[in-house]
């Protein structure tokens, strides 16, 4: 090869791109997942995590479940729906409801976790289908209002939901949410292990959504509602698919929440539920996956560690969302999505661009002499 061709070479890939193939993508995902398991699981088991800081993980793990959930909605679909919290309530009750009927409690006790594994993949699937057989219900009526009146007509199915659950203590003698009272004797099939998979799994599955076709679809639906519906995107069905899906993931938070708690009251459900997580979602940045993750973990864990100044703690929390909203009214992370393939990508190609560049130096100057 001459000397020219060699420095056409060196230019050619100067231009290239390295890119990572897609199974390669989904390999280093599971390794970091993988990764960060163990040493979760390496520190709990080294009593650097105590039990008191598993019950704040496993908090933070339904809270990003709640966040990310209703991102797809927010975020994502970019519509405004206020009852993220009743989705969460038919999914905790109808998981602790088939829980108890189960002998899953007696296995628990015993200790014989491996048994309970079918009672837990059931009951997740089981609250998963009820929150969304209630998202279809009440999205098909629902997502024909946008903005402040879709706001409120969820906000109001919320409530239903809510005062229906209080007000209904048996259904044919069958004692069935014990009303106002409460559904107590829950099994605590929660850990730490399965709250870390259902993480995983709700993260994954709203990730592989927004790549497909789906997704695009959904995102074209919130970019410009009228354009897509011209260019034939069937806009009422993909706005109730992003819904329900949504309300899926609440259910699967809310099976996590009774699991964990082992007691159920209509009073944990309220409106106020609903916009602690909206918060979240504005917080972290509407349409990033990551920002619901942070802001999901920071809101947890904030109040906890400010247990000390109980008398100011409320305070200082609202004046960092204040804060947050003048300086940043995009959220922590705005529209971006952290991707570790991204990165390594970005890594090797500024590598690959800098000896692509010291070749091609060294080609004219050969050809120099």
């Amino acid at each position: 090869m001459s000397i020219k061709d060699k420095a056409a070479s060196g230019s050619e890939r100067l231009q290239g791109r390295i890119r990572i193939p897609t199974p390669l993508r989904y390999l280093i995902n599971s390794c970091l997942i993988a990764g960060l398991w163990f040493a979760l699981s390496g520190m709990a088991a080294g009593g650097i995590i105590n039990n008191y800081w598993k019950g704040i993980l496993i908090t933070v793990g339904i809270n990003i479940i709640l966040a990310t959930s209703l991102n797809i909605s927010v975020g994502y679909l970019g519509q405004l729906p206020l009852g993220h919290a009743g989705f969460m309530a038919v999914g905790a009750y109808a998981s602790a409801i088939y829980m108890k009927s189960t002998p899953a409690a007696a296995l628990i006790k015993a200790g014989d976790r491996g048994a309970v594994l079918p009672y837990l993949i059931t009951a997740v699937l089981i609250s998963a289908a009820v929150a969304g057989l209630f998202g279809l219900l009440i999205g098909i009526p629902a997502l024909r209002l946008k903005g402040d009146y879709l706001a409120i007509i969820t906000l109001g199915f919320g409530e239903i939901i809510r005062v229906t659950i209080t007000n209904i203590d048996s259904v044919l003698g069958f004692k069935f949410t014990y009303g106002a009272a409460g559904l107590a004797r829950i099994p605590k099939f929660t850990t730490l292990g399965n709250c870390f998979a259902l993480v995983v799994i709700s993260l994954t599955l709203i990730h592989m959504l927004m790549k497909s076709r789906f997704g695009r679809a959904i995102l074209a639906v919130r970019d410009n509602e009228i354009a897509a519906e011209s260019v034939g995107v069937d806009t009422t069905y993909y706005k109730t698919l992003a819904f329900v899906f949504s309300a899926m993931l609440a259910g699967v938070a809310g099976c996590l929440y009774a699991g964990y708690l082992g007691s159920l009251y209509p009073s944990t459900f309220k409106f106020m539920k609903s916009i602690e997580i909206l918060v979240m979602v504005v917080l972290g940045g509407m349409g990033s996956m990551l920002g619901s993750v942070v802001s999901a973990t920071v809101l947890t864990v904030l109040p906890e560690m400010l247990r000390a100044f109980s008398d100011y703690r409320m305070v200082a929390y609202s004046l960092l969302l204040v804060v947050m909203m003048i300086f940043r009214p995009t959220g922590l992370m705005g529209s971006y999505d952290f991707s570790m393939s991204r990165l390594l990508e970005k890594l090797l190609n500024a590598v690959f661009r800098r000896g692509a560049a010291a070749d091609g130096e060294a080609y004219t100057e050969e050809g120099g002499r």
